[in-house]
Formats: C-alpha cells, sequence, structure tokens
C-alpha cells in the first residue's frame, strides 16, 4: 500500500465534529511527522472563502484519493 505523503490528496474515514470536519472531507498532506507516531498534518478548506483548518491525523483517519502531479510523472 502506498504511503500518503506531503502534497498528496486524501479523504476522511470518520467525523471530527470539534474541527467541524465530516467524513468524506478531502483535504492535502502538508506534512508527515514520524516521532513518537506516525501523524499526517492535513490542511483541509472548511469554507469557500478560504477559511482552512490543519489537522493531525493519523494513517487509519485518511485514505489516499490521489498522488500530487509531480508525484505521478515519475
Amino acid at each position: 500500500m502506498i504511503e500518503p505523503q506531503i502534497d498528496d490528496i486524501v479523504r476522511l474515514t470518520q467525523d471530527f465534529p470539534d474541527l467541524f470536519l465530516t467524513r468524506g472531507a478531502i483535504g492535502i498532506v502538508r506534512s508527515v511527522w514520524f516521532a513518537p507516531m506516525l501523524t499526517y498534518e492535513v490542511e483541509f478548506q472548511l469554507s469557500p472563502y478560504g477559511c482552512n483548518a490543519r489537522a493531525l491525523l493519523f494513517k487509519q483517519h485518511i485514505t489516499l484519493e490521489a498522488a500530487s502531479d509531480a508525484r505521478a510523472k515519475c
């Protein structure tokens, strides 16, 4: 299985109501943290007016939707 990397598009697998994020929301991986546990900082656009939220998520919270254009060309 391909691991999400920076600039990959991911989808949430569960709701996070405290962050106003719902299952199925699409986000972009902005950074990957390796310690103390593997986590992904994912940015979500909450409104069409540019309000964004970032969340640190574990692998089980996201699924890979598509690789970035740069990675797809490699």
